[in-house]
């Protein structure tokens, strides 16, 4: 199946690609990970990219360039030629969180960046210590509004993605507790399993082993529907959370500019890639969806993502300097 895949996708590419493409890629393409190596986004793009070589007749590399939750990535991305040899892999932090919470950057993601193609999807999960009284998100709430201020969240970092879940969870649920940051995920469910704080958003693909071992307790997910992973965990909305959805996603763009027809390129052979049995499986095994996308689907996508992330910004007041 993997080989039928990507015949059909060079078949496709080489009837389809106008000429000013036709020679596109005839070197290595380095693919920037704004984050460190052996962490999701970085296990994610290897996944990807593994089936892009046979397809595009040339080594995809990945380079780390972790630093400022992705935006030092970002940025070289940014300032790349846009020839469609140096793109981004990044994330929600990367994409979207950063650069709306960020006052003084030196790049706007809708101005510096083409789309090229969302590749996974997944969601938050929020969970407690299992000794934590609340059994539910509803007992929750009312276990916060009896003790206003008094309970506190775990993040992965002012600004991150992790902290803006837990700030849209205030805003949808009138609650007042206390933000707690921590310097990555790791410590901030660490800091949920030695009840130094009580409650934390965390990515599924993390939380899901500490969940199986009943080292942590689900309340909720954050997905429209429930998740197969977790069948009987409700999600937000089914807990009484009003339009609580929070996706966490990878995607890969190109600098601004980039061709359209290079960008076609890397698209059919990311979608191609995404469809092979093989990272379909690897992506399940962490929790994580295929999403293969066109360019304009995944620029609505995130544009739609910032103005949602954006009024969470205006309306809880974090900024970062």
């Amino acid at each position: 199946m993997r080989r039928a895949v990507i015949a059909i996708a060079v078949t496709v590419l080489g009837l389809t690609t106008p000429a000013p493409a036709q020679t596109y890629p005839d070197r290595l393409i380095r693919m920037i990970v704004p984050f460190p190596p052996g962490g999701p986004v970085d296990i994610m793009a290897r996944i990807v990219t593994q089936g892009l070589p046979p397809i595009l007749g040339q080594s995809v590399i990945i380079e780390n360039r972790a630093g400022a939750s992705g935006s030092i990535g970002a940025k070289a991305v940014a300032g790349s030629a846009p020839d469609g040899y140096t793109l981004l892999f990044g994330n929600i932090s990367s994409l979207v969180v950063t650069p709306v919470v960020t006052n003084n950057r030196d790049f706007d993601p809708d101005k510096t960046f083409t789309a090229v193609a969302k590749t996974s999807q997944n969601y938050e999960v929020l969970v407690v210590h299992p000794n934590f009284p609340a059994k539910s998100v509803r007992e929750l709430v009312a276990l916060a509004k009896a003790n206003p201020g008094q309970l506190n969240f775990g993040s992965a970092g002012i600004g991150n993605a992790t902290h803006l879940a837990a700030e849209l969870f205030k805003q949808r649920t009138g609650i007042d507790i206390v933000h707690v940051p921590y310097k990555g995920a790791a410590e901030a469910i660490t800091g949920v399993m030695s009840e130094q704080v009580q409650m934390f958003f965390g990515d599924i693909g993390g939380v899901l082993p500490l969940i199986r071992e009943g080292r942590v307790r689900a309340l909720a997910i954050s997905s429209e529907a429930r998740s197969t992973d977790l069948p009987t965990l409700p999600t937000m909305i089914e807990s009484g959370v009003p339009g609580y959805v929070v996706l966490t996603y990878t995607g890969v763009v190109a600098p601004a500019a980039t061709p359209p027809e290079i960008v076609g390129k890397l698209n059919a052979a990311l979608n191609a890639s995404l469809q092979t049995p093989e990272a379909v499986a690897a992506l399940r095994r962490i929790g994580a969806e295929s999403q293969p996308s066109s360019p304009q689907e995944f620029a609505a996508f995130l544009a739609a993502e910032r103005e949602k992330w954006r009024e969470v910004v205006r309306l809880s007041g974090v900024k970062i300097e």
